[in-house]
């Protein structure tokens, strides 16, 4: 790992993506303050953001809540250029830098990556020049480490890096559902990262929040352990024990979720062999459930011309088991209120390109339908 990037106590960035909301939709902004406070104080220093996340609302967060309250060398932070969504062409990709420059009150960025690297997209930074771009604002002084999110294969993975041996880290999704998974192949993109050199920073290590509150049978097998510890933890401590991991991202949305993230790593120890037995344990539970694997990121939802909220559909149809029908429909009802339904679908595809996850959404909604609309 580099010895010019800058150490992370607890190898934990405060993920800006899932932030606290008021009734409104509206960022709560004083208790994202008050969760920066306790994570500055307990040595975190690593805050991660993205020009797309929550309409740009969420770089503005950033500044309202350390970059306007604490000085410069009290933080790093990351955001990124999504050339996918909402550009058109070369300019409105690169204004993207500029406007997160204003919107964060940053000054420079510790970390900037291009993001969300698909099959469908990558083409994309390359027809608008951006690999050369961030190099350039490299040069400038206005990024000091540059690299890219990865949502894809490992042969796209290794294209990448030998086409940019200069970029500086990879910022992967890794968690322990998704270890062995081929659609993601966390273990071996990791391993690629590992054998070029390349410092990691980790994403979705709690799976969007499916691994923070899993399925009834993962709860048993930590429940049988007897730890006094969250279910969150155990996915921490797996992603943060990873040889070259520089920076685990995890998005919260709460005091209690910092509280307790910053719990779990304090004094950090890596699982040892028995708790290791239980991650297999519970990948193999995971492995067993057919849940549909959405992180709702919300990506799918952008540009959707029928307005589907289709996380919210996906979520209701995996909390259906073991729940009355009625409760089901009731539910369905009020995520589809005066939105699309998942019969509105149109199959443009939009969605599917651009899903991190690489979901076959048309296929799913189809099923939805069909399940939650008799």
């Amino acid at each position: 790992m580099s010895d010019s990037f800058r150490p992370n106590p607890f190898r934990l960035a405060f993920g800006l993506m899932r932030l606290p909301k008021n009734p409104d939709g509206s960022i709560d902004v004083p208790q994202v303050c008050e969760m920066a406070d306790r994570f500055i104080a307990a040595g975190g220093t690593y805050f991660d953001t993205a020009y797309v996340y929550d309409g740009g609302d969420s770089e503005k967060a950033f500044k309202s809540a350390v970059a306007d309250r604490y000085p410069r060398d009290a933080y790093t932070i990351a955001t990124k250029l999504n050339a996918a969504i909402g550009c058109t062409d070369e300019q409105s990709a690169k204004d993207e830098f500029r406007i997160s420059l204003e919107r964060t009150g940053a000054g420079f960025f510790d970390y900037y990556l291009l993001h969300a690297m698909q099959l469908s997209t990558y083409q994309k930074y390359d027809e608008y020049g951006l690999w050369d771009f961030v190099k350039e604002q490299k040069a400038k002084g206005l990024i000091r480490h540059w690299g890219f999110s990865f949502h894809a294969t490992p042969d796209l993975l290794e294209k990448l890096l030998d086409e940019h041996p200069d970029a500086e880290f990879v910022q992967l999704q890794i968690n322990y559902a998704d270890w062995e998974n081929p659609g993601v192949a966390s273990r071996r993109n990791w391993e690629i990262c590992r054998e070029r050199g390349k410092p990691v920073m980790i994403m979705e290590p709690v799976k969007g929040g499916i691994l923070a509150d899993p399925i009834p049978a993962v709860r048993e097998i930590y429940d049988a352990y007897g730890a006094d510890v969250s279910y969150a933890s155990w996915a921490l401590r797996f992603a943060a024990g990873l040889e070259g991991v520089h920076a685990v991202l995890s998005g919260m949305s709460s005091i209690a979720q910092m509280d307790d993230n910053l719990k779990t790593m304090k004094d950090f120890r890596p699982l040892d062999e028995r708790e290791t037995e239980l991650i297999r344990r519970a990948q193999k539970a995971l492995d067993a459930d057919k849940s549909i694997p959405c992180t709702a990121c919300h990506y799918c939802t952008k540009g959707c011309p029928m307005e589907i909220p289709i996380p919210e559909i996906f979520n209701v149809i995996n909390r259906r088991k073991g729940s009355p029908e009625f409760r089901t429909v009731r539910e369905y009802g009020i995520v589809t209120a005066g939105r699309g339904k998942a019969s509105d679908c149109v199959a443009c595809g939009q969605c599917e390109r651009v899903c991190p996850q690489g979901l076959k959404i048309i296929s799913l909604l189809r099923q939805c339908r069909e399940a939650l609309e008799k």
